[in-house]
């Protein structure tokens, strides 16, 4: 798969691009990530990509020539362009396995009060990870890829990990345990130490609806 990010702060994703699988699956070929910035498209020599919003209001507008330019100098036919927005569609895990079977993605990262509304056309879709709003769509991005990254075949060594945790199922992951037997008094649950993988499948399921019942009940609707 291949990324571009639109952002007029690509330094912010240096970090996440280059630590933990994220940057494995680049260094295996897996992964490839490109960027475009506005600003590199923008006509005046003080590369402005904002100004006030026609009606008034507060906070400032991004312009839609520059940013039309930037989304077009990355979108390739098959790219699927998506803009990261309050206003979108809620990003879940459905939505990143979705993503994660495209060959090309091309994530937007919105800032300032939004955007010309005339540019709209240019994408896709909207996705949001949240009912919350972000000084800007860059770490949605870094949330995005990340999720649809680790599904990507041969990202992650054991990839049935992904279809026992958390969502993969509708329901949440059942709790986890690991050395030593026995924490501060607290023991690991015998079923995990009786070799019985039946049982011990029983009480996982039995776990992780607890879980969803106790902590997101919503999600069993």
């Amino acid at each position: 798969m291949r990324i571009d990010f639109v952002t007029l702060f690509p330094a912010m994703f240096m970090g996440f691009l280059e630590e933990g699988i994220v940057a494995q699956a680049r260094r295996r070929g897996l992964l490839a990530v490109g960027f475009a910035n506005p600003r590199d498209f923008a006509k005046d020599r003080h590369r402005r990509v904002d100004d006030r919003p026609y009606g008034g209001g507060p906070g400032m507008v991004l312009m839609p020539a520059p940013l039309e330019a930037a989304v077009r100098s990355v979108a390739k036919p098959g790219s699927r362009v998506v803009l990261l927005s309050p206003q979108g569609a809620r990003f879940d895990s459905r939505e990143a396995s979705r993503l994660s079977r495209r060959k090309r993605l091309v994530l937007v990262c919105g800032r300032y009060e939004g955007i010309d509304q005339r540019v709209m056309g240019i994408f896709d879709e909207e996705l949001s990870i949240g009912d919350y709003v972000l000084t800007g769509g860059e770490l949605a991005a870094m949330v995005v890829a990340d999720a649809v990254a680790r599904l990507l075949p041969g990202v992650l060594r054991k990839p049935e990990a992904t279809q026992a945790e958390s969502f993969a199922s509708g329901r949440l992951d059942y709790p986890q345990y690991t050395r030593p037997r026995v924490w501060r008094g607290r023991r690991v649950p015998a079923v995990l130490l009786s070799g019985d993988h039946r049982r011990i499948a029983q009480w996982r399921a039995r776990q992780a609806l607890l879980a969803t019942k106790s902590k997101r009940p919503d999600l069993l609707s």
